[in-house]
């Protein structure tokens, strides 16, 4: 497969302004993740896909339904799961779970839709959280501009499933967890919104979640681009999400076109990401959590790849370290012949919890690979594993 196709990580090559480290360069980390395996392939496009949508284009998320079989996401706006009875033995289901419409109306929240992270209390009732791409320039009159970037709308919508994963609808009337306090039409010239969310973490009775803005400074408001750190005590409610704003998680983005309209509080972006959060996952040893991202070189970040880096509190992180080296969708792909690495995640198949949120002392990083074709990158992708060591100092 080498049609080019679209991956809603692009999304951050106009949002990338590099934060800076959380320590000193030179501060030693309290954790270690190491490689310490080649990788395995668990999806190729032109060998496993169901139809010429079947591309891996997130970090993967997964959950245990009920009779303890594992659900992992991963995919394209054409939304099927991977089903199998653990994390070793996965077969992408060929039934669609969420069907992207297309719609030409943005209030509806139902135009490209990628299902991103998944809370599951019984493995029966599914919380979703959606990322929505509006493609204003897919639709006649809706974008002054004609490409792809500057028409781009991004929002994070709510979505549940009521039968273990087999099905997603969303919310009806729609809510918007993460978006913009603007219509589309406003801003256009580049990227907008709320984007990418990390998959779900529990710590108590709190649920967790990051989400990316490009920020703005429309509508008589004001954000700063980056990371932002999600809470609620029920995902099953999506209305109950409420965003860190440096002194307490009160800052709500409905977004513009329902009832509800957002306060007037701005999220706190959270460093040191410069890029979405790929996964956050907690040690169960140490209590520490753990997150990996992709990005290209920056101020601490001294070449292109995956990196992880800790937290004790999910707020305060310390110096990221490389991973794996490799050129990133962050990356000029003309200058990287052969392909790029993406969507980090990291996954322990003895996880504890139903929601895969914890790890061990070993898990597997889950990432893609997209061969390139000049400076195009194409569909031709695969989803792959390694096994990785974790080891976190007290």
């Amino acid at each position: 497969m080498t049609r080019p196709i679209r991956s809603f990580a692009l999304a951050v090559l106009v949002l990338v302004r590099f934060a800076g480290p959380a320590g000193a360069a030179g501060e030693p980390p309290f954790s270690a993740l190491t490689l310490v395996g080649g990788p395995q392939v668990l999806f190729k496009a032109g060998r496993d896909a169901c139809d010429g949508v079947d591309v891996p284009d997130a970090s993967t998320r997964a959950f245990r339904d009920a009779s303890g079989a594992v659900v992992l996401f991963g995919m394209h706006y054409r939304n099927r799961a991977f089903r199998g009875p653990n994390l070793d033995k996965l077969k992408l289901d060929c039934a669609v779970v969420l069907e992207s419409a297309g719609n030409a109306d943005p209030a509806r929240y139902d135009d490209r839709s990628w299902i991103t992270a998944t809370w599951t209390e019984d493995g029966t009732r599914i919380a979703a959280l959606i990322h929505h791409e509006y493609q204003a320039n897919e639709h006649s009159g809706r974008c002054r501009l004609k490409a792809y970037m500057p028409c781009w709308y991004n929002t994070v919508v709510a979505a549940s499933s009521m039968d273990g994963g087999r099905s997603f609808a969303r919310a009806e009337p729609p809510v918007v967890v993460a978006g913009p306090p603007f219509a589309q039409e406003v801003g256009q010239g580049r990227h907008r919104g709320f984007f990418n969310p990390s998959n779900i973490v529990g710590d108590g009775r709190w649920r967790y979640v990051f989400a990316s803005t490009t920020g703005w400074s429309e509508a008589g408001r004001s954000q700063d681009a980056g990371v932002c750190l999600f809470r609620s005590d029920d995902p099953a409610d999506p209305t109950r999400w409420r965003a860190w704003t440096g002194s307490g998680f009160t800052a709500s983005f409905p977004g513009p076109y329902g009832r509800t309209r957002a306060g007037t509080d701005a999220c706190k972006p959270v460093k040191p990401f410069p890029t979405p959060v790929g996964a956050v996952v907690r040690h169960r040893g140490s209590g520490a959590w753990i997150a990996v991202f992709m990005a290209t070189a920056g101020p601490g970040l001294p070449e292109p790849g995956f990196y992880w880096t800790t937290s004790r509190d999910l707020l305060a992180w310390d110096q990221p370290r490389l991973l794996l080296a490799g050129s990133t969708l962050y990356d000029d792909p003309c200058a990287t012949p052969g392909g790029l690495i993406a969507y980090p995640s990291l996954l322990d198949p003895t996880a504890k919890g139903r929601n895969f949120d914890d790890v061990g002392d070993t898990a597997i990083l889950t990432y893609v690979t997209l061969r390139t074709e000049g400076c195009a990158i194409t569909s031709d992708r695969d989803l792959l594993r390694r096994p990785v060591a974790i080891r976190v100092w007290p």
